[in-house]
């Protein structure tokens, strides 16, 4: 099924809902799940943890962080960790401090743009990633995290051109191609974003983040058994089911699965 333009616009702000609820219902329980690395000093190189595991880790580097708040790793391990917990308010007030610690910083910067995006501060997020970013050394990774909020601020012409400047520099990245599908996504092209994130789920280094954006991406379709079977990649075979159910009533609540089928196009 794909749909036109309006319906995408009116649906963005379910999809978006439905995305971070989906993502909260995989961090439940004792499953595991994936993760940026954190420091190996702190925990050992972890790049997937139970939920228990990760708020752990946070009451680590949060006591870490209380002794030496100006320390820009720690910072912005800590507030990674939060982040991933769903504290992104406490998140951003870390970052945020890290970043008038350390203004020239790039990679604070980044991290700065990234909390405010979390947080829903957009337009701050657009310009700490563009601040920075230099002209004379661009960066791939900013190009992408500024496309990604360029997307949510209804600018997905100028977000795609960033990803493909990406993709000139990093060809074939997945969280490039995963961006690219998501901008897709919010545009209500169903199909396309299908396209970049079977893509991007091929190539060498796609990590779950990738693999469950097109779970949702097929179950948004209607196809619930290949969503699941996707998400039970990642997910336990429980988990995986239970998130599907929950698109499926999210989508009947919301009259979004009728809307959709009526706005055909």
């Amino acid at each position: 099924m794909s749909i036109n333009r309006k319906a995408g616009a009116r649906t963005t702000a379910a999809i978006l809902v439905l995305a971070a609820a989906l993502a909260l219902a995989g961090c439940a329980g004792n499953k595991r799940m994936t993760t940026a690395s954190v420091d190996r000093t702190t925990t050992g190189a972890v790049t997937q943890m139970t939920a228990p595991e990760l708020r752990a880790t946070a009451d680590q580097l949060g006591t870490a962080y209380t002794s030496n708040p100006s320390d820009m790793n720690v910072a912005m391990q800590y507030a990674s960790v939060l982040q991933m917990d769903g504290r992104n308010d406490q998140a951003l007030a870390v970052m945020r401090k890290a970043a008038i610690d350390h203004p020239k910083e790039r990679q604070v910067l980044a991290a700065y743009g990234k909390a405010l995006a979390a947080a829903g501060d957009l337009q701050p997020a657009l310009d700490a990633v563009r601040r920075a970013q230099t002209p004379e050394y661009p960066d791939w990774k900013l190009m992408s995290a500024e496309g990604a909020i360029l997307d949510q601020l209804g600018q997905p012409g100028e977000a795609r051109r960033l990803y493909a400047r990406a993709l000139e520099m990093q060809p074939n990245d997945p969280s490039v191609l995963s961006n690219l599908g998501m901008s897709y996504l919010l545009e209500g092209n169903l199909k396309q974003a299908e396209a970049q994130l079977q893509n991007a789920v091929t190539q060498p280094g796609a990590d779950s983040r990738v693999r469950q954006n097109l779970a949702l991406v097929v179950g948004l379709q209607g196809r619930f058994a290949d969503a699941e079977a996707i998400a039970s990649r990642e997910l336990s075979p429980e988990q995986a089911e239970a998130n599907i159910a929950y698109l499926r009533s999210m989508l009947a609540q919301q009259n979004a699965w009728n809307d959709l089928a009526n706005e055909e196009g």
